[in-house]
């Protein structure tokens, strides 16, 4: 009688000290997730397409899980200084960027980079690609093909200009892709931002840009650049008419300038998840579509895995293209 007594007596110890565990446990944080404003780093100036997409995103998402998103642009040294901020904070879920080209090629541009952009990041999706496009001032009217620019380029070697946002920005790195496939040797001029760099191509100042369709449709459309062709595989669906380079005879050429969400490397994996579905499903609803529309951004809404790889892979390809034609920005 004493010994069931005993047992009785542990086994109701026992039962409040399981009660308690099972409830510390459905307390962990990624349950609660989120519980407190979300930041959102954008490593580059207010203004741009990936600025547009984490605000659309952000005010959108916020509300799904009722916590705000609180966007704070970092930028500077090519995305860098945002993307060092974001790899030393904590992996608790309430830090996250948004991010393009630069996770690909900073690496190998940058020797004393300061972070390591796949192992001190967890990938949370893939969001759009926003294509570049080859434009030239339209009062040039000799010039109305990529077939009539590489001819132009043959004809006088290290005479045509291309302008840039910057050294190490897709907008460079298309027209090195370029130069390299079509045989052409053009002057790279590179300016603090695409505006500025528009400017001097509708001054005439250059001759070239391969431009973020962001900022380049607005003066095509008005008749003041002229649009040769795209850089990414597909045609743009808001510029259907506009050949891709590939089709307009540069075979093999793409460059498509991707706008992706990252985490701090240790985040925890059901967090990522529901981010990720978080935006993928916000990506879905009409207004949305239209603000991406407006931007020229073309959806793609990843898995995290599909995005880890799809990394991979791009560091891969601009490591090569890098290392070959001897860009190095440090």
């Amino acid at each position: 009688m004493k010994r069931r007594t005993l047992s009785l007596l542990a086994t109701g110890l026992l039962l409040p000290a399981l009660g308690t565990v099972s409830a510390a446990h459905a307390q962990t944080p990624e349950a609660n997730w989120p519980d407190k404003p979300i930041r959102w780093v954008v490593p580059f100036p207010p203004g741009g397409a990936m600025d547009a997409i984490a605000r659309t995103l952000g005010e959108k998402a916020g509300r799904t899980l009722g916590q705000p998103f609180v966007v704070e642009n970092r930028p500077g040294a090519g995305g860098n200084i945002g993307a060092d901020y974001v790899a030393k904070q904590p992996a608790d879920g309430y830090t996250l960027m948004i991010t393009s080209i630069g996770m690909a090629t900073n690496k190998p541009l940058y020797r004393k980079l300061s972070y390591d952009p796949i192992k001190d990041f967890v990938a949370v999706g893939v969001l759009a690609v926003v294509p570049n496009i080859l434009v030239t001032n339209a009062t040039q009217p000799q010039v109305k093909s990529v077939a009539d620019l590489i001819a132009a380029a043959k004809a006088a070697p290290g005479k045509l200009t291309y302008a840039s946002a910057g050294n190490g920005t897709s907008i460079h790195l298309a027209g090195e892709v370029f130069t390299s496939l079509a045989g052409v040797d053009m002057l790279h001029i590179p300016y603090k931002g695409s505006g500025p760099a528009v400017s001097d191509l509708l001054g005439g100042q250059v001759n070239y840009m391969f431009d973020s369709i962001t900022s380049a449709r607005p003066h095509i459309q008005s008749g003041k650049l002229r649009a040769l062709a795209v850089t990414t595989a597909k045609r743009s669906s808001t510029m259907p008419d506009v050949p891709t380079m590939a089709e307009a005879g540069v075979a093999g050429y793409e460059v498509s300038p991707w706008f992706a969400v990252f985490m701090p490397a240790g985040t925890s994996p059901a967090i990522v998840n529901k981010l990720n579905k978080v935006l993928v499903d916000t990506m879905k609803q009409p207004d949305v579509k239209e603000r991406f529309q407006a931007i020229g951004a073309e959806v793609v809404g990843s898995t995290p895995q599909e995005a880890a790889k799809y990394l991979q892979n791009e560091s891969v390809r601009w490591n090569k293209v890098i290392l070959e034609r001897g860009i190095q920005l440090d």
